[in-house]
């Protein structure tokens, strides 16, 4: 024990003592209307004579209740009730002990004594707590962060009391918001609930509120973009809470809070998918995931992992992020069976032992080159690695028995205009042309943009602002489909159960988003105003880059699945013989380093649009 600690001990101690002597004394003296000189001798005597027992007896019954050992700058409900048990406890005792001795006293005696024990007990308790507090508020009067809280439940007053007793906390809460009427006019702790949402606006301005706090973890995506919205009028800095079961579990406190993401603001609920169903898919099953290390490839490897897999194969050519996902799966998941393999897709027999040897059932090809503007001026790389790297990962699957065979496809693949979209949808090509000949079901999934993800727009955005801006926006019109990086993999996954070989699974994603309006919503949530503080600068759609993404070719017809929210695109035809003989003279072409190989990727995909005077070389 330290020395501190022992010193701090040891004036409750004496603090206690005092107490005790004057919750026996005082009784008399208040029964007697507060003259010392007119309480009986006998009374008096009985009192002094058992004073030394009720010491004794009361620093034990403390000790036992904990008194000595609670850290009283954190005092609550808890230790009020444990000093509310002790001095009643001290008072039976006190009882029995004065009639065991047979010492004469009046009968209001131990009431009072009660009263007065336990008064005093909480006074010493309680009053570091109550004056560090005030201290601490008439810091932040001065230089403090002024809050706002909307939503006046448990989470609310949860955030409320730690900001409130928080020692490091430099936070003032001027006003609590609640859509409950019945709660307008109340009190949470001392601060007003003054209203619903439609006074956020009002009160925001009225308080000079510099930060707002949504304490609402149970609210929906819907609900949360309307809140977002209204907030945005503000120009307050916000910030919300997480999930309920971590309230639930009582983790809830004023550092789980986060920035707004922009997920809350695309106003749907996250896509939600059978988990049962792909638990009994994957299930003891052996499953190869290529790309594994990347984005999308690493969140597959964390939801296979979770639903008890026989063995999982992660193959990656970038050993950084094929270790990273092997830490983490090693930590989340120690009795998993993994195997994390160093290879690239573009290697034949590299490929194909991997999958002798390991003879999985299911293979996830995610491995593929993605940055369309990168693309554009190395297209003969994105032909090797995404077209080809593609071919040679189908054609080790059908040789080694592989049963499912899962591409990572995207909406970039739908009249394509770049490199990387047009690669990707030869890749959709090959598959179904596999599918057709050979045992293995091959499916492709397609989906948009995934927040998040590397090289996505979100992280950009954030760096910029926190750069202090400008925020760069290739176009004022340019729209895009979003859904979280969790939701593409539940697609793929739940793709993987409903396959029956050949089909292109397309999400319904909902509406399309603007990125202007993306970009400005995450500066008005980082705390800073529209071209006042952080300006957006529009630098022109970069090369292969087009105004809007669709899922569909027109030629694609659309069929519903289970999931009302992934549909099937109908496969196109196309002469397969012919198909060979362009992928031949394409793979040709990119091995010599041909200098354009656009018109031959055009025989290829003749929905593929190049703009020629977006690229500038290989």
């Amino acid at each position: 024990m330290n020395t501190q600690l022992l010193h701090r001990r040891l004036v409750l101690v004496l603090f206690d003592i005092m107490a005790v002597c004057v919750s026996s004394i005082a009784p008399l003296w208040i029964r007697f209307e507060f003259n010392y000189k007119d309480i009986p001798g006998i009374y008096l005597g009985s009192a002094w004579k058992f004073m030394f027992i009720n010491v004794v007896i009361a620093l034990i019954v403390f000790y036992l209740f904990k008194l000595y050992h609670s850290l009283w700058a954190f005092a609550g409900t808890a230790e009020a009730q444990n000093i509310v048990a002790a001095c009643f406890l001290c008072t039976i005792l006190n009882f029995c002990g004065m009639q065991l001795l047979k010492y004469p006293i009046p009968r209001s005696y131990y009431f009072m004594y009660a009263l007065i024990l336990t008064g005093i007990m909480t006074a010493s308790r309680f009053s570091y707590r109550i004056i560090r507090g005030a201290k601490h508020k008439r810091q932040n009067r001065k230089n403090g962060t002024r809050v706002m809280i909307i939503g006046a439940g448990d989470a609310g007053n949860t955030v409320i009391k730690e900001i409130t007793n928080s020692n490091y906390s430099t936070m003032t809460i001027k006003c609590i918001i609640d859509d409950n009427s019945s709660k307008w006019g109340r009190f949470i702790q001392g601060i007003k609930i003054v209203g619903g949402r439609d006074k956020i606006v009002e009160c925001a301005a009225f308080y000079g509120i510099d930060e707002i706090i949504i304490a609402i973890p149970s609210a929906n995506r819907a609900t949360m973009k309307e809140l977002v919205e209204i907030c945005k009028e503000t120009s307050c800095k916000l910030r919300t809470l997480p999930g309920i079961y971590q309230l639930v579990n009582g983790e809830v406190s004023v550092s789980k809070l986060r920035n707004v993401d922009v997920e809350d603001l695309l106003g749907r609920d996250p896509i939600k998918v059978d988990l049962e169903s792909i638990l009994n898919y994957v299930k003891n099953k052996t499953v190869l995931v290529t790309g594994g290390g990347g984005s999308i490839g690493s969140e597959l490897c964390r939801q296979i992992a979770g639903h008890q897999p026989k063995r999982l194969i992660i193959v990656d050519i970038y050993e950084n992020n094929a270790y990273e996902i092997q830490q983490e799966l090693k930590h989340k998941f120690p009795y998993l069976d993994m195997v994390v393999l160093i290879a690239s897709v573009r290697n034949t027999k590299r490929m194909n032992t991997i999958m002798s040897k390991y003879r999985p059932d299911i293979v996830y090809h995610a491995a593929a080159h993605k940055h369309v503007p990168l693309m554009e001026v190395s297209p003969n790389e994105a032909i090797k690695n995404n077209v080809f790297g593609t071919w040679k990962t189908a054609q080790a699957a059908v040789q080694n028995g592989v049963k499912k065979f899962v591409l990572i496809s995207t909406d970039k693949a739908v009249n394509p205009t770049n490199i990387m979209g047009a690669s990707k949808r030869i890749c959709e090509m090959i598959i179904q042309t596999y599918n057709r000949h050979y045992d293995t079901e091959f499916v492709a999934v397609r989906f948009g943009n995934v927040l998040g993800s590397n090289g996505s727009v979100i992280p950009l955005f954030k760096k910029q602002i926190a750069a202090g801006g400008p925020v760069t926006v290739t176009h004022p019109d340019i729209i895009r489909y979003f859904m979280t990086i969790p939701e593409a993999v539940s697609l793929v996954l739940q793709a993987g159960v409903y396959a029956k070989g050949g089909e292109i699974f397309v999400l319904d994603m909902g509406e399309p988003v603007k990125i202007l309006d993306l970009a400005k919503n995450l500066i008005r949530l980082s705390g800073y105003k529209v071209d006042e503080d952080i300006k957006i600068e529009f630098t022109g759609l970069r090369p292969g880059e087009k105004l809007y993404e669709e899922l569909l070719m027109n030629e694609e017809g659309l069929t519903d699945t289970e999931n009302k929210l992934i549909h099937i695109g109908k496969p196109i035809e196309f002469d397969e013989s012919k198909f060979y003989v362009q992928l031949d003279n394409l793979k040709r072409a990119v091995e010599a380093e041909c200098e354009d190989v656009r018109p031959l990727i055009q025989e290829i995909v003749p929905t593929y649009v190049p703009k020629q005077d977006e690229y500038n070389g290989q």
